[in-house]
């Protein structure tokens, strides 16, 4: 693990922020912190980046307790974004870059090649205030990773976006894994998570509700449901009650099932029972979309209100 947190509390004041707060980020992955708004997600973000300490439970990096000195082996770029308006880009950027412990002359080759990348290097010279929002998030990308860290965090990156320069920025996430780096991200964006994650964890009231490999947990997740494409027909179908149509449709020559099996019943039933039917064109498990597992663990790890407590 480059990253782990173990029985992590935090509290402000009366307010427990993140309680028994215990995961672990493998090398070389992105991972996904999801939680709904005040879950506890910025609040363990700041501890990890040592903006805030927690009350009790340790953080390792790499095996090592975290300290300052991990501190530019990490990238973080927050979700409340800031750069200094009157200041020209090219500027700005080599004083953040500097501040990351690069010298002068690395830092501004670096950071050509980053504006070159993202097609921004016209801007060098203009004061930030005439940048967009987007090209604004651009520059506070680049000088997240310039310094290449080991660990990138990265609070909701594509915030601001449009579709275009999102799938920009999820390719370049893409590539900074394949080099190397480990990426932690938080979003609401459930697609993006099924896109880009390996892992996630799951925070809902200060507490780890859910956490592992998405592919996993979108199968411990499974309803049983398949979608079946079918072609030669050579009569009405029939299934039996273990393999119930939930919808079907036709197109063209094809017949598309969706079908619900019961506990006694398997994939390999299914296709046993439609092969003297017809041909089998194509048969895939439909499992829960990562919004759906969200929404639903969310649901169930809410605390239940009591007429009392009306």
């Amino acid at each position: 693990m480059l990253l782990e947190t173990q029985h992590i509390v935090k509290n402000f004041g009366d307010y427990r922020a993140l309680d028994d707060i215990s995961l672990g980020v493998r090398q070389g992955v992105v991972f996904g912190l999801l939680g709904p708004n005040g879950a506890g997600k910025t609040t363990l973000i700041r501890l990890i980046n040592r903006i805030a300490l927690p009350d009790s439970g340790t953080i390792l990096f790499d095996g090592a307790p975290l300290s300052d000195a991990h501190v530019s082996q990490i990238g973080y770029l927050p979700e409340e974004r800031g750069l200094y308006k009157k200041m020209r880009v090219g500027e700005q950027a080599l004083y953040l870059a500097r501040l990351k412990g690069l010298s002068h002359a690395d830092a501004l080759r670096r950071l050509r090649h980053w504006f070159d990348k993202f097609q921004i290097s016209d801007w060098w010279n203009r004061p930030v205030a005439e940048l967009s929002k987007g090209m604004q998030q651009k520059v506070q990308f680049i000088v997240t990773v310039v310094h290449q860290p080991r660990l990138l965090i990265f609070d909701e990156p594509f915030s601001g976006f449009d579709p275009l320069n999102a799938d920009l920025l999820k390719k370049e996430i893409l590539t900074l894994r394949e080099q190397g780096a480990t990426v932690i991200f938080s979003t609401h964006n459930m697609a993006s998570v099924e896109e880009l994650c390996d892992d996630i964890a799951l925070i809902n009231k200060s507490r780890v509700v859910l956490n592992g490999a998405v592919d996993e947990i979108r199968r411990s997740f499974s309803q049983r449901r398949y979608e079946v494409v079918l072609s030669d027909l050579s009569a009405p179908l029939s299934l039996p009650s273990s393999l119930p149509i939930v919808s079907s449709h036709s197109s063209a020559d094809l017949l598309t099932l969706t079908v619900d099996l019961t506990q006694d019943a398997s994939s390999n039933d299914l296709v046993a029972a439609l092969l003297p039917q017809c041909h089998i064109v194509s048969l895939r498990e439909i499992l829960p979309s990562m919004n759906d597992i969200f929404i639903q663990t969310v649901k169930e790890t809410q605390p239940s209100i009591s007429s009392s407590d009306c």
